[in-house]
């Protein structure tokens, strides 16, 4: 069996197994909180009896989803090259504040307001992002506690921002406090004919979001960046060994700041699907913490733009049987404890895969060394 199908199907099994001993676990923290497993595992595939209750259900999976992915794209980027980015979640949440607030500042027809906002928003997250990096280069200064560290300071700031200068009016008897609402111009398009066409009824609200497409494209552009292009080599290269890349002509440092910069132009975008396609501002209640569920995605997806997009779906699915769960009496912490699970398992399971599969090749290696050493014959 060739060796690359050969690492394929023992990664597949390796994610099953861990799949399957999640569950497992999980089962036994129902159990223990006074719930039944068969209950709780029904109410996951729970989407309603009605078309438009299955539509809604699907699209709140799928909403979930998008920000979710481009979190995880975006620390991919940083484990590549061998750094720990935890610093997304405030990237995002500055980045998101800023553009929301930029946005609602004019008005003009919508391919000009929309990319302006997509653009300040990865420009913020990217300088925010260039910050650690630069302290790490040029001081030595670890990338994990430097960013976060500045996670603390975004968040505060981003809450100080939306309660002060970024404040817009808000009604009487409302306690959240937002940006001025974006102008219609900047409300990004959704993507409820995709139901339609089918002849299926519209979701409410807001709808699938369109920024959907936007994240697909960032994940394909990202995919031909990292695995065909010779910055991606680098990038690589530098994380494996910073010394070689060095002594073939490659500056770590530079590579550094070029990916730092890069994960946190990407974060910048993990806010707008909610800003462009849901509330059209930023608020106080703004959704927390994708940036490190971003992280546990990443990990899941073995920083790949497919497997982060299938881990983000998985995680969309989990988090959507919150409704379900509670009418099934069965606490809404399961989730939490089998998206943990899954990621620790999933990362066990693809170190064992891996050393088995290195073995595996260490050994036909030698065989074939064997079989090209010349016999030395007796005289």
């Amino acid at each position: 069996m060739p060796a690359g199908l050969y690492r394929a199907l023992l990664t597949i099994a390796g994610a099953i197994a861990a799949i399957i001993l999640a569950i497992v676990i999980s089962s036994v923290a129902i159990i223990a909180a006074g719930a039944s497993p068969e209950a709780a595992f029904a109410a996951f595939f729970d989407f309603g009896e009605t078309e438009r209750a299955v539509v809604n259900g699907i699209v709140t999976m799928l909403n979930r989803a998008v920000p979710l992915y481009i979190a995880g794209l975006a620390v991919a980027v940083g484990f590549r090259m061998n750094l720990f980015n935890i610093g997304v979640e405030g990237q995002y949440r500055i980045a998101a504040v800023c553009a929301a607030y930029v946005g609602s500042t004019f008005a003009a027809p919508a391919w000009i307001q929309i990319p302006v906002i997509i653009v300040v928003a990865m420009t913020v997250g990217g300088f925010y992002a260039l910050i650690p990096a630069v302290m790490k280069v040029t001081r030595g200064v670890n990338e994990v506690i430097a960013t976060i560290m500045l996670n603390y300071i975004a968040i505060n700031l981003a809450a100080f921002l939306v309660r002060g200068p970024f404040t817009g009016e808000r009604a009487k008897g409302v306690l959240t406090t937002t940006t001025p609402t974006l102008p219609q111009s900047a409300w990004f398009p959704n993507l409820n004919v995709v139901f339609e066409m089918f002849g299926l009824p519209a979701p409410r609200g807001g709808g699938l979001w369109g920024f959907l497409l936007v994240a697909i494209v960032v994940g394909i552009v990202l995919w031909v960046v990292l695995e065909r292009t010779r910055f991606g080599f680098d990038v690589k290269a530098s994380g494996l060994n910073a010394s070689a890349a060095l002594a073939s002509g490659v500056d770590p440092k530079k590579m550094v700041i070029s990916a730092m910069v890069l994960s946190g132009a990407i974060a910048g975008l993990i806010g707008l699907p909610e800003i462009l396609g849901d509330k059209h501002s930023f608020g106080s209640n703004f959704t927390p913490g994708l940036g490190f569920l971003g992280i546990a995605v990443a990990l899941l997806g073995r920083n790949k733009p497919g497997g982060i997009a299938v881990a983000a779906l998985l995680f969309g699915f989990l988090d959507r049987a919150q409704g379900p769960l509670q009418f099934a009496n069965v606490p809404p912490s399961v989730i939490m404890i089998m998206q943990g699970t899954i990621v620790l398992l999933v990362v066990i399971a693809n170190e064992i895969t891996s050393r088995i599969a290195l073995r595996r090749e260490e050994r036909r290696a030698a065989q074939q060394l064997g079989r090209n050493t010349p016999v030395e014959v007796a005289a």
